[in-house]
């Protein structure tokens, strides 16, 4: 029923298939943009998506979409689930593997992914779907052949070098032209026990002609690091007891940073540490100027991977022993033995950085959570604790939602970057709600400040 497109189907070659665009993940993000799903409905690429409204929009009330918005609202059916979804089908649209409560994914549930499946096919041929993917094969080729370049520049014997070993993994580069910004690590035991793991790469960005660009410097790292996953994953799993009480210590402290993150156990926090880390060794391995490694180990202390420096020197302290350890999995034990001291020093690790971040301490017309805010108030100035860059802003909704953000005129630093100044229109007897994060408001060395939640009500 469906054929690959892109470059066609690769033959399998080693430890990786070259990028290529899979018609299984365009056909499921194109049901999930039908049904709504935010996720799903960038226009980033509108030369393509723009073709997929105009040939579905007759489509938008088969079953299958419906059913999509269905599990969407009650499963939490969305982002990598729909992407398991795509990975576990075969070109006829029929489940590689055997249904069960956690296959595809759980979220999912046995009897909606057999129930999905079976519309998606009478989706599929009712839509024609066939020949919307013919007559884009040219505009797939062009996509893969923009991404080629950060795939050839990737170093594979490096990966074969440094852990000792090949992969137990099959690793898979697809482009999602369909998909947005959003990327995804979905992954697949097959029934011969072999594993499949996906790289599902979104689209960012297009140059003037509106054709997709894949910039090197946002796009290489990213490939790196899923190519760590390959090689560290199932390590962390056969050694799961060795660091399991430092895992859980660790993750009491780090837990709510990287539940905000998607990694909601203490074992996904190991493995994305192991591989952050990995990638700052094959950085440091090929040269990479001292910023970029810098920006690289400051990028991962800020997301809550407080201890990645100490875990980089431990990758190098293996690295320096190879006569003893031929493998890092036979450093594993080692490695568990790093994390205990981790763990013991895990408060220091946070409070350290904590320390270095810009907070703020005040607001200059009424204090945080004030009940009783003039209305007429024109403006709320935000007082940090030190010089940010004063380069951009990340103010977004709250809790609250998007009812309770005020309507702002205008935004602008103040001269010596210490506060925020913000030009409002409020309306009596309102909550108001937004939050300041630390995506744009940094210190002067790029240290993010922690989200803060500005609230406050008028009379």
């Amino acid at each position: 029923m469906i054929m690959t497109a892109g470059m066609q189907l690769f033959a399998q070659e080693g430890m990786v298939k070259p990028p290529r665009v899979d018609e299984r993940v365009e056909l499921l993000s194109i049901v999930f943009r039908l049904a709504g799903a935010y996720e799903y409905n960038d226009t980033i690429y509108n030369a393509y998506t723009d073709q997929i409204k105009t040939h579905y929009e007759p489509f938008k009330d088969h079953p299958v979409i419906e059913f999509a918005r269905q599990v969407r609202e009650y499963n939490g059916i969305g982002y990598d689930a729909v992407m398991f979804m795509a990975i576990h089908l075969d070109k006829d649209l029929n489940p590689l593997v055997s249904f069960n409560d956690s296959v595809p994914e759980g979220r999912w549930g046995k009897e909606d992914a057999e129930k999905f499946v079976a519309l998606l096919r009478d989706f599929y041929e009712k839509s024609g779907s066939r020949a919307f993917f013919e007559s884009n094969r040219n505009l797939y080729a062009q996509t893969s052949d923009r991404f080629l370049p950060v795939y050839e520049k990737l170093d594979l014997q490096w990966y074969k070098t440094f852990y000792g070993k090949e992969p137990d993994e099959q690793f898979i580069i697809v482009n999602a032209p369909g998909n947005g910004v959003n990327n995804y690590g979905s992954q697949i035991r097959l029934s011969d026990d072999r594993r499949e793991v996906y790289a599902i790469m979104g689209l960012w960005k297009t140059d003037e002609k509106g054709i997709p660009v894949f910039p090197m410097e946002q796009y290489f790292s990213l490939l790196v690091h899923e190519f760590n996953h390959s090689f560290i994953n199932h390590l962390v799993d056969k050694y799961r007891e060795l660091f399991e009480q430092s895992g859980k210590k660790m993750f009491e402290t780090v837990g709510t940073m990287m539940r905000n993150q998607a990694y909601g156990q203490w074992e996904i926090m190991i493995k994305e540490s192991l591989v952050r880390a990995a990638v700052i060794k094959y950085m440091k391995d090929h040269d990479f100027s001292s910023t970029d490694i810098a920006n690289e180990t400051l990028a991962q202390l800020s997301r809550g991977f407080f201890w990645t420096e100490d875990l980089v020197t431990e990758l190098e302290r293996y690295a320096q022993q190879r006569a003893s350890f031929a493998t890092l999995e036979s450093y594993m034990p080692q490695m568990a033995k790093a994390f205990e001291q981790y763990a013991q020093n895990i408060e220091q690790y946070k409070a350290s950085f904590d320390a270095k971040r810009p907070k703020i301490v005040s607001i200059a017309e009424f204090s945080n959570n004030d009940q009783n805010v003039d209305p007429g108030t024109k403006t709320i100035t935000v007082n940090f604790d030190r010089p940010l860059l004063g380069k951009g802003y990340s103010i977004g909704f709250g809790q609250k939602g998007t009812a309770a953000y005020p309507k702002i005129d205008s935004i602008n630093y103040s001269s010596d970057n210490t506060a925020v100044i913000i030009k409002v229109q409020l309306e009596p007897r309102r909550e108001y709600e937004m939050v300041f994060m630390g995506l744009a408001f940094k210190s002067t060395q790029g240290i993010p400040m922690e989200n803060y939640t500005v609230g406050f009500s008028t009379f």
